[in-house]
C-alpha cells in the first residue's frame, strides 16, 4: 500500500471484467455482450458525469438509503466515471475503503485522478478483473454496489454465488438498474438487454440471497438490497 500525499491507493489487479461502463449500453446492445473494449471511453465517462444525471439518479438519497458509515468497506462494481465512487469515499472516510472495479483502465485512471483532485485522504483499490470474477478479496466488503451494471453480466446467478465469499458477515449487495418497460422512459439505447426487477430477485435467490430492502424513490430504476440467506451458510 503506497501513501500518495495522505491518499492511500492500492495497486490495480490486472485482469478483465465484462461489466462495462454502466450507461454505455448501445455499443454492446448492437454487438452483443462480447468481452471486448468499447471505443470512446472518455465520451461515455463524460455522459456518466453529466450534471443532469442527478435529477433521476438522486445520488444523495441513494447514499443516505445505503446507511454507510465511516470505516466501512464498499465495492463499486462497474464504477464507470466514479459518479458514486467519490460519494462512497466521502461516506466511509479515510478509515474505510472503496474497491473501484471496471472493465476499462482509462475509466479506473479517470476515477483515481478525480479522487486525488478531491484533496482529501482516502483508501481505494482499483481492480480490473476477469469476466467471471471481480477479484474482490475474501470477506473484505460490507457492501457491493452495482449500478446500471447488472444487465451486462453473464451467468449472473453463478457470478453472485461466487461473490458471496467477498462479503463480510452481514454484508449486502445493492443493485440499481433500469426498468425494462415504460417506467424507464427514453434511455437513448435499446432496452432488450435490460433485466426485469422480478428476474433480478429470482436470480439472486438462486445465488443464495434474499431481498431485504427495496427503495422506491428512483423514477427510472429499481433499487434492491440483498443479503445471504442464513440457511445457505457463508
Amino acid at each position: 500500500m503506497s501513501n500518495n500525499g495522505g491518499r492511500k491507493i492500492a495497486p490495480a489487479c490486472l485482469a478483465l471484467l465484462s461489466v462495462g461502463l454502466p450507461w454505455a449500453v448501445q455499443a454492446l446492445a448492437e454487438e452483443g455482450h462480447r468481452h471486448e473494449r468499447m471505443p470512446g471511453v472518455m465520451e461515455y465517462i463524460d455522459r456518466l458525469d453529466r450534471p443532469e444525471r442527478d435529477q433521476d439518479q438522486k445520488p444523495a438519497e441513494v447514499i443516505e438509503a445505503l446507511a454507510l458509515k465511516p470505516g466501512m468497506h464498499v465495492a463499486d462494481l462497474g464504477a464507470g466515471s466514479g459518479y458514486f465512487t467519490r460519494r462512497f469515499v466521502e461516506a466511509v472516510t479515510e478509515t474505510g475503503k472503496v474497491y473501484v472495479i471496471d472493465i476499462e483502465p482509462e475509466a479506473l485512471k479517470y476515477v483515481e485522478d478525480s479522487l486525488v483532485h478531491m484533496h482529501r485522504s482516502f483508501e481505494a483499490e482499483f481492480i480490473l478483473a476477469r469476466p467471471d470474477d471481480p477479484k474482490i478479496p475474501t470477506e473484505s466488503v460490507d457492501l457491493v454496489f452495482v449500478c446500471n451494471t447488472y444487465h451486462h453480466l453473464e451467468e449472473r446467478a453463478a457470478y453472485f454465488r461466487n461473490l458471496r465469499a467477498s462479503l463480510k458477515p452481514g454484508g449486502r449487495i445493492a443493485i440499481i438498474d433500469f426498468y425494462h418497460d415504460e417506467r424507464s422512459g427514453e434511455l437513448g439505447f435499446p432496452k432488450r438487454h435490460l433485466v426485469a426487477r422480478e428476474t433480478v430477485v429470482e436470480e439472486m435467490k438462486d445465488a443464495g440471497y434474499g431481498l431485504t430492502k427495496e427503495h422506491p424513490f428512483l423514477p427510472k430504476q429499481y433499487f434492491l438490497e440483498f443479503e445471504c440467506k442464513e440457511s445457505e451458510g457463508s
